[in-house]
C-alpha cells in the first residue's frame, strides 16, 4: 500500500498543470481510495461465488448426473433388470417408452406424431425422447437432489441420431457411465412379448409389430451398440437365462460406480 501511495504521489507531482488549477492531492485519502477499491473487489467476486453456488445447488443443469444406457432388443428384459437395480442399488429408472406413451396419452400437440411412430414400430424423432428424459431427470432430482443423481435410462439410444442429439442437449448435465447390452435370441424375445401382450394392453404386443421391432432394433439401434463398442463403453450380458441369474451378472457391474 506504501508504494501505490508513493507512486500515486510521484504520478501527481509530475502532472503539468496551469497554477489557476492547481488541486491539492492527499496522500491518506488516496490510500482510503485504494483500500475501498479492494475491498469492494473482494465483497463483489464473493457474491459472485456464492450465486454460482446457489446456481449449481437450484439449477440441475449444472449437476452431472450418472448414467447408464439399457440396451436389448424388445423384450431383453430391460425394464425388469431396471427395476431390480432400482430396488436394491437405488439408481432412478427411466424408461424411453414408458415416457413416449405416457405423453402420447396426453393430449399434448406430440400425442399423435408419437402414437404413429409407435404403431408402426418406428423410433420417435430424437429430440422428443431427449427432452422427455431430461424433464423426467429433472424433476426426480429436484425432488430429492442428494440421492437422485443416478439413472438407468432403458431403452435409449436406439439410433446413431438417438446419441447424436443425447450428445447435444445432455453433455452439460449428464456423464454416461457404461452401456448395458442384454444380449437375447430373438426366438427367445418373441415369446416374452406375446406373452406379456395378455396383460399388457400395449398396442405394439402384436406378432406384425413384433418383427418390425425386431427389424428396426436391427437396422438402426445395433450400430449404436457397435459405436459404444469401440469405446469400450458396453458390457454385454447374455440375457435368455433366469432372471434372477442376469441380475447377479448385472449387479456387479454396479459395485464400482
Amino acid at each position: 500500500t506504501i508504494h501505490n501511495i508513493s507512486l500515486w504521489s510521484s504520478y501527481t507531482t509530475s502532472l503539468s498543470i496551469p497554477s489557476s488549477m492547481k488541486i491539492s492531492f492527499c496522500p491518506f485519502s488516496a490510500f482510503l481510495f485504494a483500500s475501498s477499491a479492494a475491498a469492494y473487489t473482494a465483497i463483489t467476486r464473493e457474491k459472485s461465488r456464492n450465486r454460482t453456488t446457489q446456481d449449481n445447488m437450484s439449477n440441475p443443469e449444472n449437476k452431472k448426473f450418472k448414467v447408464v444406457f439399457i440396451l436389448g432388443g424388445p423384450g431383453a428384459g430391460k425394464g425388469t433388470q431396471c427395476s431390480l437395480l432400482s430396488s436394491n442399488v437405488g439408481w432412478s429408472h427411466l424408461s424411453a417408452g414408458d415416457l413416449l406413451r405416457a405423453e402420447r396419452k396426453s393430449g399434448s400437440g406430440l400425442a399423435e406424431i408419437i402414437n404413429q411412430k409407435i404403431s408402426n414400430g418406428q423410433i420417435v424423432p430424437s429430440s422428443i425422447t431427449v427432452t422427455l428424459l431430461r424433464n423426467a431427470m429433472e424433476k426426480i432430482y429436484a425432488e430429492n437432489p442428494e440421492d437422485n443423481t443416478k439413472f438407468l435410462i432403458d431403452g435409449f439410444p436406439r439410433s446413431v441420431e438417438n446419441s447424436t442429439v443425447w450428445d447435444d442437449q445432455m453433455s452439460d448435465a449428464a456423464t454416461v457411465e457404461f452401456v448395458l447390452f442384454l444380449d437375447c435370441p430373438e426366438d427367445v424375445m418373441t415369446g416374452r412379448l406375446l406373452e406379456r401382450a395378455k396383460t399388457s394392453g400395449r398396442n405394439d404386443d402384436n406378432l406384425e409389430v413384433i418383427r418390425k421391432r425386431f427389424k428396426t432394433f436391427r437396422d438402426e439401434s445395433m450400430p449404436i451398440v457397435n459405436t459404444y463398442e469401440k469405446s469400450g463403453l458396453v458390457r454385454h450380458v447374455v440375457a435368455d437365462r433366469s432372471v434372477e441369474d442376469v441380475y447377479a451378472e448385472v449387479e456387479g457391474l454396479f459395485k464400482s460406480i
